[in-house]
């Protein structure tokens, strides 16, 4: 059973992948809070503490977002943009969960900063197995920076 009080931002705009990959989780018991931000806009709101997240003590971040590509309002690049370019969230692991077989999209993804990129599988046994290995590697065996360094600042 995976926990140890790590949640997990999923950025996906369709209800139904939403629910495969929350059963996924469970089916697996990883049983980390799943935070669900339905497009572009409200992942970085939560991230960053806006909008209707403005009262979350931004300093503390999920251990790994999981970015759809297509989403309404921001898209997943640039979310991935925003996400790199900020001195908090510059080193926090971001792994494309998408549907796209575009190879620029690949590209553009690990050009961007993306950790990792992971296509959807069709089957959900398959699916289930990639949650499992994606929940192993990114909240157990991963290990992130206990303070941030800034340039030119002392450890926060």
């Amino acid at each position: 059973m995976i926990n140890m009080k790590k949640n997990i931002l999923l950025v996906e705009d369709n209800p139904d992948d939403e629910l495969l990959t929350i059963m996924a989780f469970e089916d697996n018991n990883i049983i980390n809070e799943v935070i669900v931000a339905r497009d572009g806009e409200e992942a970085l709101d939560y991230l960053f503490a806006t909008g209707k997240y403005k009262d979350r003590d931004r300093k503390i971040l999920p251990q790994v977002v999981l970015l759809d590509l297509k989403l309404p309002k921001v898209d997943g690049l640039d979310v991935l943009k925003q996400i790199r370019s900020n001195e908090l969230t510059q080193f926090l692991p971001v792994v494309i969960l998408t549907s796209s077989k575009e190879e620029i999209d690949i590209i553009n993804s690990y050009t961007l900063g993306a950790n990792s990129y992971i296509r959807k599988p069709v089957d959900f046994g398959q699916f289930s197995e990639a949650i499992r290995q994606l929940g192993l590697y990114w909240l157990v065996l991963n290990e992130l920076p206990e303070k941030i360094i800034i340039k030119d600042k002392k450890p926060r």
